[in-house]
């Protein structure tokens, strides 16, 4: 296996204000873009050739990884003019592609951090003969995913959308958002039109008697579409329950990128990463968060569970619990938020003028 496609182009809309300037894959993790993970993760399961099929502010990703070679890869860069979806962004990559016919070729959603046994996957396709093969993981409540049902061999029966009632519920088993196509089958998506790969070639393959095959693989898998999943992801990784070579630094409790600044008595725990450039004042305490580049916690802040983006400030004795606070925000000294609220890019909230969730 030597050729990978990573859907990359999607706006990253249940991220925001995330995902204002920065594209969802770029938004660091662990100290590096998150893109950073999967792409090593992919070199370490031997792919070398990989496109990356880009949309939402495209121009962001060739200036910071280029070539690939310092990652030991060859890295392609084909933008959508117009969103095209899942299946038509796959579709629009193909030319790109030097596989044979009959070779496989591995596909990954750009926002799924995930223990996959990559090799295992391809293994699977090959000795299945399948057409495609698809990732599955198990998950205690299926609603909010497409369920995947497989006979006993594996063979991928339905493609059932975001169930609701228990009769819909037929099985706890979910796509993951990674598969191995046959060449081949890439070229019958129809091109130069949106396509969604999950609720139009997924079950247009079947109902014309193609082969699709199911693996499920339970290790350690998280969709980073939420603010509050992405940090936890970036926590996972720092604490070395997510696994990828990426990671800047030993698995522990904190991961401090050089050029940061934190004070002797500050306290970072539960896989707390600190950007480059950051600064972290004597007292604050921060737990199982992330503190992007440039940002500034103030003496005696308290932040848990809590995203704070690039270049923002944190004032004094400040209190944030699963917070989420924009590029370039100033939330003011003694203010309190909690419960998901969330900050725009370059707000600015006076000192002890907010004590407020979400759901107030």
């Amino acid at each position: 296996m030597t050729e990978a496609i990573l859907l990359v182009g999607g706006k990253g809309t249940r991220l925001r204000p995330v995902t204002v300037n920065t594209p969802k894959p770029m938004v660091p993790a662990a100290g590096v873009p998150f893109l950073t993970h999967q792409l090593a993760r992919a070199r370490a399961a031997g792919v070398e050739h990989i496109v990356l099929a880009t949309s939402y502010l495209a121009e962001v990703f060739e200036p910071y990884f280029g070539d690939g070679s310092s990652l030991g890869l060859h890295l392609e860069y084909v933008t959508e003019v117009e969103p095209l979806g899942t299946g038509g962004a796959i579709r629009n990559v193909a030319p790109r592609l030097t596989s044979g016919p009959d070779e496989p070729v591995l596909i990954f959603n750009g926002d799924i951090l995930t223990g996959l046994d990559i090799r295992a996957l391809v293994d699977t396709h090959e000795t299945s003969g399948a057409d495609v093969s698809l990732h599955l993981t198990r998950v205690e409540d299926p609603r909010a995913f497409g369920l995947v049902p497989t006979d006993p061999t594996g063979r991928v029966t339905a493609f059932l959308e975001k169930p609701q009632t228990p009769e819909e519920i037929v099985t706890d088993q979910i796509n993951a958002g990674a598969y191995v196509f046959r060449r081949s089958v890439i070229d019958t998506i129809p091109a130069d039109r949106p396509v969604s790969v999950e609720r139009e070639t997924f079950p247009g393959l079947l109902a014309d008697g193609a082969h699709l095959q199911g693996m499920v693989d339970s290790t350690y898998w998280l969709d980073l579409g939420t603010p509050q999943a992405f940090v936890r992801g970036s926590a996972d990784l720092v604490l070395g329950r997510a696994p990828s070579p990426a990671v800047p630094g030993r698995c522990g409790d904190r991961l401090v990128v050089a050029g940061a600044t934190v004070a002797p008595d500050a306290k970072l725990t539960g896989g707390t990463v600190i950007g480059e450039g950051a600064t972290v004042g004597e007292g604050a305490r921060i737990d199982g968060s992330a503190v992007m580049a440039g940002a500034v916690v103030e003496p005696g802040a308290v932040v848990t569970d809590s995203l704070v983006g690039e270049g923002a400030r944190i004032g004094a004795r400040t209190v944030l619990h699963g917070a989420v606070i924009g590029d370039g925000a100033h939330v003011g000294a003694d203010n309190e938020l909690r419960d998901g609220v969330r900050v725009w890019c370059g707000a600015r909230l006076p000192d002890a003028s907010v004590r407020f969730s979400s759901d107030q």
